[in-house]
């Protein structure tokens, strides 16, 4: 550890853990650092199912009942990977998939009025879905044609729409959308947090759309991939990865101080020894004084003997549902994985509910998601505040990730990766040298 390094990462969270192998692939010399004996950080899979129970306080599961402790992998943070979309790349690009597996995700569903709904996404399902009435099909129809047929470097299929001149609000209202529709359009599809997006170029609005088209597009079922045997998977994939281009990984190590000489960083002291380096990537557990909190999220982890009710019996699903279709200002999250993706024991099933707490009862705020898992055998609820780093760090040299959002999916997540990284290197992530070909995944 006494040497010097390019980069130094502390915390062996996913963000982190993606920026490592990055940094990595790169040609950086990076040290990376987690205070924990595990990997994975707050993002971490608990394994046996022991563990869960003794974290949350609750007696411990008879495995009669349960089935094997070491079959569960629960997710502390569960999410979801769109097949085609930010972090699928950033796997290939560093490679990392050659050390895991995936599987897609079965269903994609959105609330309505109390009910659920299979999102629509082409115009066979548009026309079929019982989530909008006959004529508003058809409008929804027409708009997911132009959707589909929209090529941002050919203005010849823009018709009469100009992408960055008209908002995302305008080009509903072109089509003819109604409220509903363009609440499961920006929630479920766009997959957007809030309807700040609606007054944006409608550009941005398409991209995404046509995101969740071709994620599904790869898999058929749903756009979403999930790894067998959980997220704590992925850690461990980077730092095999990391050790193959000379990265070093050291778990059980305290990090006693980042050290500063002006106001720039040089390096890190672990146990009176200095490692030295030029920049620190690092979870905002690590600097809480170059931290702000600006929310909370409560997560609510279920564990069902049965699929989610209306879901056509699916072994893995998303739910979303919409801000509006609830009266609040954030979306509530569904998710649920079981034995399929290796996680519980047979006929198990390990659901989530999660959204940002914006009363003081967070546990009646998601009431609605948990309503719609019909009877729950045992669950544990959580609360994470939600911290952002309060400059950019070019000055400073440390670069601190936001923590992880109430999303089922890591679009977010790896929106802040390219950011941190951009701010690290002075350049755009360039995805243009990544192909993205199936038969990598």
């Amino acid at each position: 550890m006494d040497e010097e390094y390019d980069c130094i990462v502390l915390g062996t969270g996913l963000k982190e853990c993606i920026l490592s192998g990055m940094l990595s692939v790169s040609g950086k010399k990076v040290l990376h650092v987690d205070r924990n004996k595990y990997y994975g950080g707050e993002s971490a899979s608990i394994t046996p199912l022991q563990e869960l129970f003794q974290k949350f306080g609750v007696k411990e599961p008879d495995e009669k009942e349960y089935g094997r402790g070491r079959d569960w992998n629960v997710d502390l943070v569960p999410k979801f990977l769109m097949a085609n979309g930010l972090l699928v790349k950033l796997l290939i690009h560093t490679g990392v998939t050659r050390y895991l597996e995936f599987k897609s995700v079965e269903g994609s569903y959105v609330y309505k009025g109390g009910k659920i709904y299979k999102v629509p996404v082409d115009q066979k399902e548009a026309l079929s879905s019982d989530l909008m009435g006959i004529f508003e099909k058809r409008r929804f129809r027409n708009f997911l044609i132009f959707v589909q047929d929209f090529q941002e470097d050919d203005p010849k299929t823009w018709k009469d729409v100009d992408p960055q001149r008209m908002s995302a609000y305008q080009l509903y209202t072109k089509f003819g959308l109604d409220k509903n529709t363009q609440d499961f359009t920006g929630h479920a599809l766009a997959l957007y947090l809030n309807d700040d997006y609606i007054n944006e170029p409608a550009a941005n609005l398409i991209r995404r759309i046509k995101l969740y088209s071709d994620s599904l597009a790869r898999y058929g079922k749903s756009p979403y991939l999930y790894p067998l045997y959980g997220l704590g998977e992925l850690p461990q994939g980077f730092a095999r990865l990391s050790a193959i281009y000379g990265g070093t990984y050291m778990l059980n190590t305290p990090v006693d101080e980042i050290v500063f000489e002006g106001s720039s960083v040089i390096g890190i002291k672990s146990g009176g020894v200095v490692a030295k380096c030029k920049q620190v990537f690092c979870d905002p557990s690590y600097v809480k004084d170059r931290v702000k909190k600006t929310g909370q999220v409560i997560r609510c982890i279920c564990l069902l003997n049965h699929p989610i009710p209306n879901t056509r019996d699916a072994l893995s699903t998303q739910i979303i549902i919409p801000q509006n279709q609830v009266n609040r200002k954030s979306d509530i999250y569904v998710s649920l994985v079981s034995n399929t993706h290796q996680v519980s024991s047979q006929g198990w099933f390990i659901a989530m509910v999660s959204t940002k707490v914006e009363t003081n009862n967070p546990e009646l705020e998601i009431k609605p998601g948990l309503d719609l898992l019909g009877s729950i055998k045992q669950k544990f609820v959580s609360f994470s505040d939600y911290y952002e780093p309060i400059d950019d760090g070019k000055d400073s040299k440390v670069f601190i990730s936001k923590s992880y959002d109430a999303t089922s999916h890591f679009e977010t997540t790896c929106l802040d990766v390219l950011d941190i990284y951009k701010r690290a290197t002075g350049e755009e992530f360039d995805f243009s040298k990544i192909k993205l070909e199936s038969e990598e995944m």
